[in-house]
């Protein structure tokens, strides 16, 4: 119980919210970074980090995205988190609203005993809406997901220590201007598992920022993460409430 309330502390109140890097299609690498810390000592003791980058590379024709998160805690000598996700994507336009897509993520929860999971895939995309103020696509396509444990688990039927299959990839994703200073971007994409039809992954990320300089903004995120069959002992859903600093490199 403690360890629970010690991360939700942290991530209430040290964590970074979702860094927008600003997309041009000018093929110049754009950035954000967000960082967060905090410090207790006395009648509780605790030590906590966060960041969250983001950037991007776009052109006429392709555009790269690389993300990344990490959290980390500590509450009276006891880990109460310890995660990090990284991800790229790469998209090839095949017209002025459709594109192909790769992408790649690499994740670890060392408090849910995940010591790593691969996901690739590729597929097809669609931009619904193109405009400054307003950009909002979906795609498709499939993958592979490779999960290995710290320990073993029961999944599917069997205790494992490793766990692999196909799976498709459906996703949507925007961002929004709001104001002169205000933006907003969301992403959504569900993992439906192709070995045991009827499980699935989700992860919805949201954020707005509201610029203070033209480099620094104040940014509020929302993360959630399901997995319909995580394991016995393990929560099918983490909900992150994020909110801090980003600064912009460009």
């Amino acid at each position: 119980m403690k360890k629970t309330l010690a991360a939700a502390a942290f991530l209430l109140a040290a964590g970074p919210a979702l860094a927008q890097a600003t997309v041009k299609d000018d093929g110049q690498w754009r950035s954000a970074l967000g960082l967060a810390a905090s410090a207790a000592s006395g009648n509780s003791k605790s030590t906590n980090f966060a960041a969250n980058a983001d950037a991007v590379r776009a052109t006429k024709q392709d555009k790269w995205a690389l993300y990344a998160n990490a959290l980390y805690g500590e509450s009276g000598g006891t880990t109460s988190a310890d995660q990090f996700r990284l991800g790229t994507k790469y998209d090839w336009n095949l017209s002025a609203a459709s594109y192909a897509f790769g992408s790649a993520e690499l994740e670890r929860d060392a408090v849910a005993r995940l010591n790593s999971r691969m996901t690739l895939g590729g597929g097809l995309g669609y931009r619904v809406v193109n405009t400054d103020a307003l950009k909002f696509e979906v795609f498709g396509g499939a993958g592979y997901v490779a999960d290995r444990y710290d320990g073993t688990r029961l999944l599917d039927g069997q205790l494992r220590s490793s766990y692999s299959y196909p799976t498709l990839i459906l996703g949507q994703e925007s961002s929004h201007k709001l104001g002169q200073n205000t933006t907003a971007k969301q992403r959504l994409v569900v993992y439906p598992n192709l070995k045991n039809t009827g499980e699935y992954r989700a992860q919805w990320d949201a954020g707005i920022a509201v610029a203070a300089t033209a480099a620094m903004s104040l940014n509020v995120g929302l993360s959630v993460k399901i997995n319909s069959d995580p394991g016995v002992g393990v929560k099918k859903t983490d909900t992150l409430f994020l909110t801090g600093v980003s600064f912009k490199f460009e």
